[in-house]
């Protein structure tokens, strides 16, 4: 049997220490504590927009395809995948029940100044 390397005998030893040290699990938790606020931010932003947009439009009695999309594809999605919860999906319920208009968003024509 082949004997290891002083050397590297002595950088797995200060490996295995760090690992085994409670300041390594420590800084770990933390970054996954930093990550948990960001998506519960993440999640708290999205509810906050799903739920004044929903309103909205609820209120107002219709939604145009362009606002459904917004709302549902690049909002209510990812917060249902984050784990977002009751309140969005009952407005999203109500939402799914409007009827969708055309756009009355008519662009600007461009013109060439001279």
């Amino acid at each position: 049997m082949r004997k290891m390397e002083p050397w590297l005998q002595m950088v797995v030893t200060i490996v295995c220490a760090v690992i085994a040290s409670s300041g390594f699990w420590a800084f770990i938790q933390k970054k996954n504590d930093n990550k948990d606020v960001k998506s519960q931010m993440l999640i708290g932003l999205a509810h906050d927009r799903i739920i004044f947009l929903g309103m909205h439009y609820i209120e107002r009695g219709w939604i145009t395809q362009d606002e459904y999309e917004n709302l549902y594809e690049y909002l209510y999605k990812p917060y249902e995948k984050l784990g977002g919860n009751g309140s969005a999906k009952r407005i999203m319920t109500e939402v799914n029940k409007l009827p969708i208009r055309k756009s009355t968003y008519q662009p600007e024509e461009v013109t060439d100044h001279e």
